[in-house]
């Protein structure tokens, strides 16, 4: 905390409307470019919206980051996931070694890869490419109490904020990996939203049907025992939420107080936003709805926060992956914007002008 006032509410302040002089000036060049107006569809308005949130006519996406947050969850223990808890831990060290889905795709699309450790509950050893939390190793059981105390929670937020300010990237995309984390996204959703915890809990990583009962089970008693008001967010954040969640919260919050688009990923990383908005409304016009999962819950989240996702190809994977791939359509929306030229420029003749009726 610097001069009485925190990191988080600091970032909070720092959040600007998005720029409507750019996001104007944006759409009248999409008036002379070498198209009919409005056939390039969505990828005009994510043109303009880019504009807007990066303050210039002409944005380009230079550097590209995916930020994959870890960490594992008490409530893991009650069966709410199809594989161990150990497999937190596992897919870290894969996604260092750049083995998992999300490397590819990085890859792929030019990103780089940054993996957090937020509370895994395996000691990780510091290594290139990971950056780690002293904040827990793994929330307590939230059907049995709070997953972590209030201080945590706000460490989380002022992690993911104080990072966020350290970022040099034209984009961030926000990524997930932690063994029962779908189950704390739920209860984040089931309180913003007011959806039941039936409405809200899917199957994850592959749960059956048996599986999921145990899901809803685990959520409506986290729920009963905490009592969570959706008016207190940090105060919700501890009491059903998870490290990584948290510290994704304050990267959004962060990241959209340096005028930076910030890309969600699947229902963790949309329950994260969740809390992000839920403590600075001003950051929703910052974010960009990658997809919609295989998860029920997660249309209901993404419809609580007015987004409408680019992509739904069924994926439930997270690590970033459908981040990464709606970050290819924005780099495209923002380069055919720059690039392509007017009807001047081109020598090509404009729409025809209308003829007075007679």
């Amino acid at each position: 905390m610097i001069d009485g006032v925190s990191p988080l509410t600091k970032a909070i302040g720092r959040v600007r409307s998005l720029d409507e002089a750019a996001m104007a000036a944006a759409r009248s060049r999409q008036q002379t470019m070498t198209k009919p107006p409005g056939s390039l569809g969505r990828l005009e308005e994510l043109a303009v919206w880019l504009a807007g949130v990066r303050r210039t006519e002409r944005p380009r996406l230079e550097r590209k980051l995916v930020v994959i947050a870890a960490a594992d969850h008490g409530v893991a223990r009650r069966g709410v996931s199809a594989y161990p808890q150990a497999v937190t831990a596992q897919m870290v060290a894969n996604i260092i070694s750049g083995g998992a889905a999300v490397n590819a795709l990085a890859r792929h699309a030019g990103v780089e890869v940054l993996a957090v450790d937020a509370g895994v509950i395996e000691p990780l050893a510091p290594r290139e490419g990971l950056h780690s939390l002293p904040i827990g190793q793994g929330t307590d059981d939230m059907t049995v109490g709070p997953a972590m105390r209030r201080d945590q929670a706000l460490a989380c937020l002022e992690a993911g904020v104080e990072l966020a300010a350290r970022l040099q990237a034209d984009a961030v995309v926000l990524g997930d990996m932690g063994i029962g984390n779908t189950t704390a996204a739920a209860a984040l959703a089931a309180v913003f939203t007011g959806a039941s915890p039936e409405t809200v809990c899917g199957p994850g990583t592959g749960l059956d049907t048996e599986g999921v009962r145990t899901k809803v089970a685990a959520v409506e008693t986290a729920l009963a025992v905490n009592r969570p008001d959706a008016e207190d967010p940090i105060g919700v954040l501890a009491a059903v939420g998870g490290f990584e969640l948290g510290f994704l919260a304050g990267v959004a919050i962060g990241t959209a107080a340096r005028g930076v688009p910030v890309v969600l990923d699947g229902y963790p990383t949309t329950a994260a936003a969740l809390v992000a908005a839920a403590l600075c409304a001003d950051v929703l016009p910052y974010l960009l709805a990658s997809h919609r999962s295989a998860e029920p819950g997660h249309a209901v989240a993404l419809d609580h926060l007015g987004l409408t996702p680019l992509l739904d190809l069924g994926l439930r994977l997270g690590e970033g992956t459908g981040g990464l791939l709606a970050l290819g359509l924005l780099e495209a929306a923002a380069r055919v914007h720059d690039e392509m030229a007017t009807f001047e420029e081109a020598g090509v003749s404009g729409p025809a002008a209308k003829q007075p009726a007679t």
